[in-house]
């Protein structure tokens, strides 16, 4: 089996993994941007023709070591090129850098091409042209701290380019994107179920033409005359030409039974007929009905009554003075709420603001990036003009008792957190005793983890008062239950334990400090961004200025994002896990922290330390209290913080300082071992935020310097 790599817009790894499965891809895992798979060259065909949310096909050949051009020109030069590339054929290089010396994307493309231009320069005293257009082989590097990854891209240009599209609007939504909108929407049950297919502010068309090539099983790759294994020198034509009938034969069929129900309108009569062209050229304006109208004044099909409204109304530019928008989402989700009840609607906002501007209560939140605009996706199920609402069960006693409770604590808490801006708080943390659970706000989300109960008390009265938590906590704090991240203890063998999280890779940006994070309240036991730890991130900002930084532990980096913030030279990012790295690179860039100040390194903070050379003025510790991981030695922080903290010592600037935290709540710092070498400071109480005064033994925290020497003293 080969590897290859699929790559994709943020926020559609889950989606192309399913779909990479479907097409009979192995070994699927999905990446940040992306999703790696094994397969024959078969696999690779099917996914440039049939995927739907890919943006490439990457098949990649080589992974070295390129921290200087020179290490990159030797790495090209490693590979036989003859056996990809006739000497007469063209060429384009594509480059992307991140977290590495070689800074340019266009050096490093222009290196790659001189390497393999001179290897067959020397072997055949000929080189291959250069077509940036529609090489017969496009190949990709990307450098990633220092090292790079070089690809061939079997699809030779993006896949959402389905070449169907003669003009595109003013606000272009990729076809990937809407193919993402509409599985998300779930268009292709609607559809199997006699519903029909409305947009109301259509644009170029492509969320309808999207929804007909799907609903009549055309694949989304049968129009392009272009892919990039055309030219490459293994491509096998006649697998690939067997493949392509197939399609082609299932779209015949699938075009035949079409069934006429979608229906585009927009208020600019100039897109309408842009519509209709692109529909024309897609093969499916027969089955379109199109009209010129204000969104406002949409309605149903007659006679239809089930179906799906999906929509990517302005969100900025194109109706210019934003102040206008909440008024086109309000009046947008009254004509939803009106005229479409029984159906199902899906808007891509611009922002949350404008989301809740819809006044509606969507079902689903998904994040979908338009471009580098992050949006969110909502989905409404429209309740039936005589459908009431059910009538809330009332609370038992001891949830009435937790309703006082948390309401108590809200209204104890809200005031201040006004006054200092926090977004991202602890509103409850098993204050009551039967009712054990930590509830966290983020936002508009809600995360709330249950505590081990005792085992005297049986698992199905645990399983009742949490969901007497959840809808508590959603009812005080009007948060919708898809807005709730519940995370529930099983018991099994050995005792209690977490049971199975989503895993829908959905990313939410929060706010803290006037800085920007990204958590998962879903996928994880932990979201990301540790609340308790709010006051320690600013004591870092306090102290960075000027220095050079290093994080141990990093996690997610959010104490880099606050180092960099509070003007240090420099920060250091080490952790072992590449999934938090790479969330901690999302973090750093989402507040504008990117490029060669900012180092991302994975591995071991002791293993960092004893290999490491560099001194830093702010050292931040934060160690788990147990692991056990594969990749370096177990760790206990109580055995272990003496030797982590005497290895931190040694990189330690004379005027340094290093922060030391931990959530180990028996936790005893060894004073007579590091006494010797440290002045200590303990910030235990004043590190404790006060929506964790109830809990004041969650972490501990120390600043340690290295000792006064008086230099007169002799």
């Amino acid at each position: 089996m080969t590897k290859f790599f699929a790559t994709c817009p943020k926020g559609l790894e889950y989606l192309l993994k399913d779909e990479l499965i479907a097409i009979g891809a192995g070994d699927v895992r999905e990446a940040l941007a992306g999703v790696a798979f094994t397969g024959s060259i078969e696999t690779a065909y099917r996914a440039c023709l049939w995927s739907r949310m890919a943006s490439r096909i990457l098949l990649p050949l080589a992974e070295f070591d390129a921290a200087d051009p020179d290490q990159l020109y030797a790495g090209i030069q490693d590979i036989d090129w003859s056996e990809h590339l006739a000497p007469h054929g063209t060429l384009a290089v594509d480059a992307n850098t991140a977290m590495s010396k070689l800074t340019h994307s266009q050096f490093i493309a222009l290196k790659t091409k001189d390497a393999i231009v001179d290897q067959y320069r020397a072997a055949t005293g000929s080189r291959p042209d250069v077509d940036p257009e529609e090489p017969d082989l496009r190949i990709n590097v990307r450098v990633r701290r220092d090292r790079a990854t070089l690809s061939i891209d079997l699809s030779g240009l993006p896949l959402h380019r389905r070449n169907w599209r003669e003009e595109q609007g003013e606000a272009p939504l990729k076809e990937n994107l809407a193919a993402a909108m509409l599985v998300r929407a779930q268009w292709p049950r609607i559809y199997a179920e006699g519903g029909a297919l409305v947009d109301p502010m259509c644009g170029s068309g492509t969320l309808l033409i999207e929804g007909a090539l799907m609903a009549a099983d055309v694949a989304p790759g049968l129009r392009r005359d272009y892919y990039g294994f055309l030219g490459w020198a293994r491509h096998d034509y006649s697998l690939w030409r067997s493949i392509y009938d197939e399609a082609k034969a299932r779209a015949d069929e699938g075009l035949r039974n079409l069934r006429p129900v979608f229906f585009g309108s927009d208020s600019d009569p100039h897109m309408v007929q842009t519509t209709k062209r692109n529909a024309q050229n897609a093969g499916v304006a027969g089955f379109f009905h199109l009209d010129r109208r204000d969104a406002i004044h949409v309605e149903p099909p007659p006679e239809t009554p089930l179906g799906l409204v999906i929509t990517n109304p302005p969100y900025g530019e194109r109706l210019g003075d934003r102040a206008e928008l909440p008024a086109l989402y309000r009046d947008l989700g009254q004509a939803l709420k009106d005229r479409f009840a029984g159906w199902r609607a899906a808007v891509l906002a611009g922002d949350d603001e404008l989301g809740r501007a819809l006044r509606l209560s969507p079902d689903k939140r998904y994040v979908l990036f338009n471009g580098a605009l992050e949006t969110p996706l909502l989905t409404f199920a429209l309740r039936a003009r005589d459908e009431a609402p059910r009538e809330a069960k009332p609370l038992s006693d001891g949830a009435q008792m937790l309703k006082n409770r948390l309401d108590k604590n809200v209204r104890h808490l809200r005031k201040r957190l006004g006054r200092e801006g926090i977004t991202c708080w602890r509103a409850y943390d098993q204050d009551l005793p039967e009712y054990a659970a930590a509830i966290d706000v983020y936002e508009d989300w809600l995360h709330i983890q249950e505590y081990k109960a005792p085992l005297d008390v049986p698992v199905d009265v645990a399983r009742i008062r949490m969901r007497e938590i959840v809808r508590v906590a959603g009812e005080v704090l009007e948060i919708p239950r898809d807005r709730i991240a519940v995370k529930t203890r099983e018991r099994g063998k050995g005792g209690s334990k977490y049971g199975q999280f989503d895993q829908k890779g959905e990313f939410i940006e929060v706010h803290e400090g006037g800085l920007k994070f990204l958590i998962n309240p879903t996928d994880y036991l932990d979201t990301g961004l540790f609340l308790d730890h709010r006051l320690v991130r600013a004591k870092i900002r306090e102290l960075a200025a000027g220095k050079h930084f290093l994080n141990l532990f990093a996690y997610t980096g959010t104490a880099s994002v606050y180092a960099a913030a509070g003007d240090a030279r420099d920060t250091t990012t080490v952790d072992l896990s590449g999934t938090y790295l790479d969330w901690a690179s999302r973090n750093l860039d989402l507040n504008g922290y990117n490029g060669a100040r900012h180092r991302l390194v994975q591995e071991d903070a002791l293993t960092f330390l004893e290999k490491r050379s560099m001194q830093y003025g702010l050292i931040y510790v934060d160690p788990p209290t147990f692991s056990n991981s594969k990749k370096a030695d177990d760790f206990d922080v109580q055995r272990d913080h003496v030797k982590l903290l005497l290895a931190c010592n040694e990189r330690l600037l004379p005027d340094g300082v290093i922060v030391f935290s931990n959530n180990f709540r028996r936790f005893q710092l060894d004073r007579a071992a590091l006494e010797p070498h440290f002045q200590i400071e303990d910030w235990s109480a004043p590190s404790i935020p006060f929506d964790f005064s109830r809990r004041h033994n969650i972490h501990g925290c120390w600043l340690l310097r290295k000792p006064y020497v008086n230099p007169w003293k002799t």
